[in-house]
């Protein structure tokens, strides 16, 4: 019994990982896209855009919990990263964006130009995602 137990959840959390992708690389190439094509205010669409992304983060800070209370959790890391990552982006970059936004720069850097370093770290975060998945880690 406790074996199928462990397998539920593998599997469980296997669907949870594709999901958590999924939602990671739609928001990227459709979601935020066609907020600002559909939204003449781009100042809403950023604002849109930027609390789906803020939702992205919790969305893998629960799903690395998860894989933290499974057995074989070393085997998780591109998630660990991507999570860090995600946490940068959201309460490091996300805080120096809106000064650069409000002040014309930041740190010497203008908003556009962290906006180019958030959407790295994003897309990196995306790859160790799609490196969990293809090393078949994720379950």
């Amino acid at each position: 019994m406790r074996a199928a137990q462990g397998g539920i959840a593998a599997r469980a959390f296997r669907v949870l990982l594709v999901l958590w992708a999924g939602s990671l690389w739609s928001l990227s190439i459709w979601v935020a896209p066609t907020l600002f094509f559909a939204q003449d205010d781009r100042r809403l669409a950023g604002m849109l855009a930027g609390r789906l992304f803020a939702i992205e983060t919790y969305v893998a800070l629960a799903t690395t919990v998860c894989a933290v209370l499974l057995p074989g959790r070393a085997k998780f890391r591109w998630a660990y990263l991507a999570a860090a990552l995600l946490c940068v982006n959201e309460w490091v970059l996300r805080p120096v964006m809106a000064a650069a936004h409000l002040h014309g720069s930041a740190a010497g850097l203008t908003f556009v130009a962290w906006h180019g370093v958030s959407a790295i770290v994003y897309v990196a975060a995306c790859l160790a995602v799609l490196l969990l998945i293809w090393n078949n880690e994720g379950g």
